[in-house]
């Protein structure tokens, strides 16, 4: 059998920052801050908010690091998570799901062509996603992205199972509409 280095990395730091060599923790943050500053720029498109809720997710790490079990996963998957659950904190703060806009009321006159999904790359459907309304972006990236289910989405969200899967449905009817009106855009400006 085969460790993955990393993985045994991980757990030798972790072990000598929970005996004491607390400055180690700098390691880890260095090895995994431009990874979790990512996730929340999915969840939370403004710079500088994603970085205070960085901030915040890796101050609770450090304090929860005892609780890190290496038999249920990787280090990065549990500090995901948590990073997840802060960008989640943030939303209830502000009371998202109270001021959704109405996706409805958008009127999408284009059909959709091959070439805009030819012509996505990461930053263009990071930057799409990024421009869904709070909820449907919320929703979305719990459940394309990270793998949540409609309860967990639920259950964090304070939203039902029903709300969650409606918000998925009208996220991914908006992106494939915005993709159409890019690549309507696109095949114009070549005319």
């Amino acid at each position: 059998m085969v460790l993955d280095t990393n993985y045994t990395k991980d757990q030798e730091v972790i072990e000598k920052i929970l005996l004491g060599e607390k400055d180690l923790f700098s390691v880890l943050y260095k090895k995994y801050s431009r990874q979790l500053m990512l996730t929340c720029l999915r969840y939370v498109p403004e710079r500088g908010l994603a970085e205070d809720i960085l901030q915040e997710a890796c101050i609770a790490i450090f304090k929860d690091l005892n609780k890190f079990d290496n038999q249920k996963g990787s280090f990065i998957t549990w500090a995901t998570r948590i990073t997840i659950n802060k960008c989640l904190k943030s939303f209830r703060k502000k009371s998202i799901f109270s001021k959704m806009d109405n996706i409805l009321e958008l009127k999408y006159k284009f059909t959709i062509r091959s070439k805009a999904l030819e012509n996505l790359n990461l930053k263009d459907l990071t930057n799409l996603i990024n421009s869904m309304p709070k909820g449907y972006r919320a929703v979305f990236n719990m459940y394309i992205i990270d793998g949540f289910t409609h309860k967990e989405i639920a259950d964090q969200l304070n939203i039902s199972e029903s709300t969650s899967k409606t918000q998925l449905m009208r996220a991914k009817r908006l992106l494939k509409n915005t993709i159409k009106e890019e690549d309507y855009n696109l095949i114009n400006s070549y005319a």
